[in-house]
């Protein structure tokens, strides 16, 4: 007896399995077994678009094995399968031998001679969200179509259990995609990864691998551009929390009346606008790290509220009264004299005791000048990528430059200068002439000031040089790349003092 006579049997054998079947997950393997025994199909699928990739892949299967069951994916619009999810019309294939669009991408067609298939879409309202899909062998064009009939009950029946799928996919997805950028950051903020090896910079690092394990409250010290974030990234990578969040908050950039509600959140009503509820900063960062950059810029008014959370790792919403717990390990940053601010009476002391628990002290680009090439060569190849350039080094004046000047906006006002150079760079040499004015102040006698002769000397020499570096020395070769005649050049090198073969 066969499903055609006994449609209904179908119907009331899957309704009695989605009755019995708390995970409605687990309810789509023995529906296909129904449906493939009651319709003596050679094969039933169910196919889930994710909706991330545009990728549609099969999600249960009957009558194929594991090898043909990995075959089946397809894209939005490709085959047939891909058609129906992409316009959400049934389709009914008499023969699939004879059928051009159909990819028979799971099993070859000479094992499907005079098989009919269905494919009709499964959708959770307005949006299609997989195909279920029947073949028959020695099928009739009439017969096809009331399988059009059936499965299409069997697809409303089972649509949820199908978007259950569909966000479990997504979210299995997007849970490895947040791992590997997690593990991205990590390895971009380990201490290895912050360039410098200058001895100032060794307790730094020291420091860092000391706390990072711990859940103690740091509190990075430095002048504005020394890369107090990178060493509070680094403390949070190198955490038991570098799985959870890192959550930076610019205090000095927020407005006094807000501040509050940026940090604790706010109730609804709270306060004029505060049309709905909304989480602080502390809430996002639970189970991670918060980053309280400019502390020394916070109101005397959030201080007492700070100095709570970092007591009783608690708070209440602006406007509420509910007391929220708060995991989060604070992290803070400041370039201003705490010290003075409290004798000024601008900062509290009973906070700056809770927040100094572990100071680290960052120094300034001119106590760690060894740094400045190496920053320099690092910001060069990382402007290069991001610019489209191939700039290959900084010529010798260049250099002389950057490490004369005394970077009073430390590592910030270095990557701005060597981000500055790559644009304006006009081959694959960074020359002294191109770098910001205020450096070119910083060795008067370099020849950047004073009578046109005196620079055009030190030009011409900076050229000299940069030739007699690419030629390894070799005078003729550094001739013929400027133009001059070997007899110049060695005049030339004989008044500027300066060695090469």
């Amino acid at each position: 007896m066969t499903a055609e006579s006994h449609p209904l049997a179908l119907l009331r054998e899957v309704s009695t399995i989605l009755d019995e079947t708390a995970d409605l997950g687990s309810s789509v393997r023995p529906i296909l077994g129904a449906l493939s025994r009651r319709m003596e199909l050679e094969c039933a699928t169910l196919t889930v678009l994710n909706r991330r990739t545009s990728e549609i892949l099969l999600h249960e299967a009957v009558g194929l094995t594991d090898d043909q069951r990995e075959r089946a994916r397809y894209r939005l619009g490709e085959g047939i399968t891909g058609r129906v999810v992409e316009t959400g019309v049934p389709v009914v294939i008499p023969s699939v031998a004879t059928e051009p669009r159909f990819l028979s991408r799971a099993r070859p067609l000479e094992e499907r001679d005079g098989t009919g298939f269905v494919c009709v879409p499964v959708r959770h309202g307005n949006e299609t969200i997989g195909a279920l899909s029947a073949e028959r062998p020695c099928a009739e064009a009439a017969s096809l179509n009331e399988d059009i009939q059936v499965l299409s009950v069997l697809a409303s029946l089972i649509a949820h259990a199908v978007r259950l799928r569909q966000f479990a996919e997504e979210e299995k997805a997007l849970v490895a995609e947040n791992r590997r950028l997690r593990r991205e950051l990590a390895d971009r903020y380990r201490p290895d990864n912050i360039v410098g090896n200058s001895r100032e910079m060794v307790p730094v690092f020291e420091m860092i691998g000391q706390v990072a394990g711990s859940d103690a409250t740091v509190l990075i010290r430095g002048e504005s551009g020394t890369g107090k974030e990178l060493i509070a990234q680094a403390v949070h990578y190198g955490s038991r929390r570098s799985e959870g969040p890192f959550v930076r908050v610019n205090c000095a950039a927020l407005p006094e009346g807000l501040v509050e509600s940026e940090l604790f959140g706010h109730e609804r009503g709270a306060f004029t606008g505060a049309l709905h509820q909304r989480a602080g900063r502390f809430e996002r960062a639970s189970g991670g790290t918060i980053f309280l950059d400019e502390i020394g810029d916070l109101p005397p008014s959030v201080q007492i509220r700070l100095l709570r959370v970092l007591q009783e790792r608690e708070f209440e919403r602006v406007g509420g009264n509910r007391v929220l717990k708060t995991d989060v390990r604070v992290v803070a940053a400041t370039n201003r004299d705490l010290e003075a601010d409290i004798e000024d009476g601008r900062f509290r002391t009973d906070l700056y005791y809770r927040l100094n628990v572990f100071p680290i002290h960052v120094p300034p680009l001119r106590d760690r000048r060894t740094d400045i090439i190496l920053l320099a060569d690092h910001f060069v190849e990382m402007y290069n990528r991001r610019h489209g350039r191939a700039i290959v080094r900084l010529s010798t004046p260049a250099i002389d430059l950057l490490m004369a000047y005394h970077w009073p906006g430390n590592v910030r006002e270095l990557e701005n200068a060597i981000e500055r150079a790559v644009l304006l760079a006009d081959g694959d040499v960074i020359h002294a002439r191109i770098l910001p004015p205020s450096l070119q102040m910083a060795t008067p006698g370099a020849g950047r000031s004073g009578p046109l002769k005196v620079q055009l000397d030190a030009l011409e020499k900076e050229l000299i040089v940069d030739a007699l570096k690419v030629s390894r020395g070799n005078r003729a070769a550094a001739a013929r790349q400027l133009g001059i005649t070997e007899r110049v050049m060695g005049l030339r090198v004989a008044k500027y003092g300066l060695s090469g073969r």
